[in-house]
């Protein structure tokens, strides 16, 4: 079993003095930098001037600084710029600013697990990775809650890594479901294949492959649209809220039989081989060397392939169907909006 961490455990005054520089100001950025303001500690944000989320984080009450500025003095670093953004972001502007066992710490472990950002010794190198998105995290903070979070120590120069980022998790309300501990490796290498297998490429194609099978032999595109998109919400609402074992307490019992004679018929043997495969590319860094050079490279395959699905003629008759949807109109997302 995966150890925890609670509230009880976590120690605050880590981090009391602490000056806390926090990188990027998107989702997880906002998130992090309102709940640590909130917890009353030190927390200055860094933004590129004129940046897509720079006008947020004015209207938010932020007296904004460049990374540089942010990063000189600064006790704990905070990279929560995009992932391919933070190279050149620590490379140039915090790297010649860290002082002696400050502590740098993410998010996410793609940059340190593959190498794309190498610290020197003389600092803590360290994860907090919310579970959920920011603007969850944000909700459930203001509402006494959290988000559970993962925790990691890469390198530990100053003897105190793992209480400052366990204080950090505390204060962003982590510690409040649960702080669970992992490694950078096993963040990084699970929450790409989750994207790539599960929860996004394989989720994507079974629902276009789905959509084109009903259409091919005859039936209506709206209602293939609404048997193999639509419904998806009220399926993954259950497992969501208690795993499979909910699903099937709520759908039919000719739905269940469907579900346990003919899923191992889709997902079967050859689908398994290669999820094993897409997970070898992820542990020996082939995807990440050739997402790295995808991007070096200006990103023509991606976008050519992003392209190809935002014309999915799914997506034209999604269009129309959600026009009658009146709890997806653009008020109801505003009014929504407003509460976070």
């Amino acid at each position: 079993m995966a150890k925890m961490f609670w509230e009880k455990d976590a120690n605050p005054r880590a981090l009391e003095g602490k000056r806390i520089a926090v990188l990027g100001y998107g989702s997880q950025g906002r998130a992090h930098a309102l709940n640590l303001r909130d917890s009353k500690l030190n927390v200055v944000v860094g933004l590129r001037r004129g940046g897509a989320s720079w006008a947020q984080a004015e209207q938010d009450g932020w007296k904004l600084l460049s990374p540089t500025e942010a990063s000189k003095g600064a006790d704990v670093i905070v990279m929560l710029a995009p992932d391919v953004a933070q190279p050149a972001i620590y490379n140039n502007e915090v790297a010649p600013n860290l002082k002696d066992e400050a502590m740098l710490l993410f998010s996410h472990g793609f940059n340190i697990h593959y190498g794309q950002i190498t610290p020197p010794k003389n600092i803590d190198v360290t994860m907090v990775a919310p579970k959920g998105p920011g603007n969850l995290v944000r909700r459930q903070f203001e509402d006494g809650r959290g988000v559970p979070c993962l925790l990691a120590v890469h390198q530990d120069a100053s003897g105190h890594a793992f209480d400052r980022t366990l204080a950090y998790a505390h204060a962003i309300g982590g510690t409040r479901p649960g702080v669970i501990q992992t490694t950078f490796p096993e963040e990084t290498e699970t929450d790409l294949f989750g994207e790539q297998a599960v929860l996004c490429g394989g989720a994507r194609e079974l629902i276009q492959a789905g959509w084109e099978t009903l259409v091919e032999a005859g039936y209506q595109p709206e209602a293939a649209y609404f048997e193999c998109l639509h419904e998806l919400k009220l399926i993954v609402d259950l497992i969501y809220e208690g795993g499979i074992a909910k699903m099937h307490q709520f759908i039919s019992e000719t739905a269940k039989y469907g579900d346990i004679t003919r899923g191992s018929r889709i997902i079967d043997k050859h689908v398994r081989e290669n999820m094993k495969k897409v997970l070898e590319e992820i542990q020996s860094g082939a995807f990440a060397k050739e997402w790295i050079l995808e991007n070096q490279v200006g990103r023509p395959q991606y976008t050519k392939l992003l392209e190809r699905d935002k014309n999915h003629p799914i997506e034209k008759v999604g269009q129309e169907l959600r026009k009658q949807m009146s709890w997806l109109k653009p008020e109801a997302t505003t009014a929504a909006q407003g509460k976070k």
